[in-house]
């Protein structure tokens, strides 16, 4: 099974979930950590890692051949994105908005349209040493480059998941979060007790509840503030299956780049249980 850990904002502790649930499922099998959050990956710092391999990855750009091109059009009026234009006798192309679809050179009547190449950033596969049976896979968006969704389907592409696979998802309900959660079988959020965190919260189920994927909720920092977030739970029948308490111990574990399940080792059985709840809701075609 892949499991998305996903939020609506940046914050709310769904790198820390990430990194414990992986590295206490390793503990039992095979496991592996994806970081999907391509723009500031940051899941490697929980572990003493080994980066087995390491390669930039490109998207398919348009170069035209302006001596055969007769301005016909045809590549300009196809692309939704205007990443490409006939302006006058001028053929202009926009690099960083082309998507790469590859319609501009497959319509082109003269064939004047040769494929180059954007780079998009790095892909990087490794495994954790003081986690064994932990792969991690990883992305690293080049700087400039506007476009992650390309880089994280690459990331996925490079890898193949084993029983238990853990995304770490981009925060928030934009292109990148969505494109991460589609990657997985199920979902589960990590919210907080916050009138920011219940907000964004509610955005996360709304966008995401389409995908009909069984999905739950972690409240982190509880105890912290109001609790409408376990409200605003039963109200959308949505099951919150933990809450990781406002809890000194937890912190100063964290500024000291200790796991959740190292700063506080029941929290291993627990986040495994998550998992395992997932698992059981999939066997019985659970579904929002």
């Amino acid at each position: 099974m892949i499991l998305a850990v996903a939020s609506g904002k940046g914050g709310t502790g769904k790198t820390t979930v990430s990194a414990a649930l992986a590295a206490a499922l390793a503990a039992r099998g095979p496991s592996l950590l994806v970081d999907l959050d391509v723009e500031e990956p940051n899941a490697h710092l929980f572990f003493d890692m080994t980066w087995d391999e390491e390669h930039v990855e490109h998207m398919p750009v348009p170069l035209v051949d302006e001596d055969r091109c007769t301005r016909c059009g045809a590549c300009s009026d196809l692309c939704q994105f205007k990443a490409i234009a006939v302006l006058g006798q001028a053929i202009v192309t926009f690099d960083p908005m082309c998507h790469g679809c590859g319609g501009c050179w497959t319509i082109c009547p003269e064939k004047c349209i040769a494929q180059g190449r954007r780079e998009l950033g790095l892909v990087r596969l490794g495994r954790a040493n003081d986690a064994p049976g932990l792969a991690l896979a990883s992305g690293l968006l080049r700087v400039g480059e506007a476009m992650s969704p390309p880089l994280m389907k690459r990331v996925m592409a490079a890898v193949q998941p084993p029983v238990q696979t853990v995304i770490d998802a981009p925060p928030g309900t934009s292109c990148p979060a969505m494109t991460a959660t589609r990657q997985a079988d199920a979902i589960l959020l990590v919210s907080e007790p916050t009138p920011f965190g219940l907000y964004d919260l509610q955005l996360a189920v709304e966008a995401m509840e389409p995908m009909n994927k069984p999905m739950a909720v972690i409240i982190n920092r509880h105890g912290l503030g109001q609790d409408r977030v376990s409200a605003f739970c039963a109200k959308k029948d949505l099951p919150v299956l933990a809450r990781i308490p406002f809890d000194r111990a937890i912190a100063e574990g964290y500024s000291r780049g200790q796991r959740l399940e190292a700063a506080a080792p029941q929290w291993g059985p627990r986040l495994v249980r998550i998992f395992d709840w997932f698992v059981g809701q999939l066997a019985k075609g659970g579904a929002r």
